[in-house]
């Protein structure tokens, strides 16, 4: 069944056109992310989603009905917003209780939903606390458990782990995977981070400029960019980009070689000089500047010795490179 279905959705604020001609459908039980740089048009996507902002043109379908003029309270969606949204006076336990209070559900029903949903997130020893005396992970696992009793059929989540530390967001992000496992529901997640996206997506939307670029799951999108925009954007470090350093192109041509499939090798079809080091522990990267004036990354798997300075030679499999036209289309090895 189809949770979501968006047919050539539009959104513009005044003269500015933010989202254009938008095609997505979200099946059932989906985690679908929505990627990209900011100002893309991923959090004004979720908004128009939610009925928080109008479509200008285009149809929103959630489950079977058209919401387009339904307001959000009505289109059975629950958000999780970056900011928590909690009410500062309230405990735990009645944060999650409200909404529910406010759609007049039976006392019984409120409590069954808030207990599950507290067991669930392990809040149970902090129902009678309020925002102010929890951490920041705590607070976002009472707004993430304030959506869950309302059994929506959409949660969307708008960059959730942006206020959260490094630790907290990768804790914060195994809770929502295990969370989406429990539940099977459907859900659609805005982030920037790529590593969010790579790690909780059934399916990535790598949106800029107002446009879907690329749909598919993670590995799809990181084995087979669309484009040169697709493969920069998936991948820690990015992929690296060449014109001039690898002999054979063609005018117009660019190299795309991610950095752990370089290696050190003496005969290897670039070399340069080290200008940077990483010490990663697991890995270590290394930034070169080619004979011909470009920079690249290394990731080399373990610790390695290589010093700031070092002349160095690299080689690749040739199976492993990809080939982007001048308008930043991939084309096959054989047209480049």
């Amino acid at each position: 069944m189809t949770a979501l279905k968006l047919e050539n959705v539009n959104k513009s604020f005044g003269s500015v056109h933010v989202l254009k001609d938008i095609n997505l459908t979200v099946e059932e039980g989906e985690f679908v992310v929505f990627v990209g740089p900011s100002g893309c048009g991923k959090s004004t996507l979720l908004r128009v989603i939610a009925g928080l902002e109008d479509a200008t043109s285009g149809t929103i379908t959630i489950g079977n009905e058209v919401v387009n003029t339904v307001p959000p309270a009505k289109r059975g969606i629950a958000m999780v917003f970056q900011s928590y949204a909690l009410y500062p006076h309230l405990t735990v336990k009645d944060n999650m209780a409200l909404g529910l209070k406010q759609e007049g559900q039976p006392k019984s029903i409120v409590e069954e939903r808030v207990t599950s949903a507290s067991r669930m997130l392990d809040l149970d020893q902090y129902l009678t606390r309020r925002p102010a005396e929890l951490s920041g992970g705590q607070r976002q696992r009472v707004a993430i458990g304030r959506a869950i009793v309302r059994d929506p059929k959409l949660f969307l989540f708008d960059e959730p782990l942006s206020n959260l530390d490094a630790a907290l967001r990768m804790n914060t992000r195994v809770e929502i995977a295990a969370l989406h496992r429990t539940l099977s529901a459907s859900m659609i997640y805005v982030t920037h981070d790529q590593i969010e996206a790579m790690t909780l997506a059934d399916k990535i939307v790598v949106l800029r400029d107002g446009r879907i670029e690329q749909v598919g799951s993670p590995m799809e999108l990181y084995n087979n960019p669309a484009n040169r925009f697709v493969a920069g954007f998936l991948g820690s470090p990015s992929m690296n980009f060449l014109d001039r350093s690898v002999s054979g192109l063609a005018a117009g041509r660019t190299l795309g070689i991610r950095p752990e499939h370089l290696t050190l090798r003496a005969d290897g079809q670039l070399s340069g000089e080290v200008t940077h080091v990483e010490r990663l522990g697991g890995d270590t990267n290394l930034l070169v500047r080619t004979d011909q004036g470009e920079t690249l990354t290394v990731r080399l798997f373990g610790q390695n010795a290589t010093e700031v300075g070092s002349r160095i030679s690299l080689g690749f499999d040739a199976a492993a490179a990809f080939y982007f036209d001048d308008a930043d289309q991939r084309i096959l090895p054989a047209a480049a």
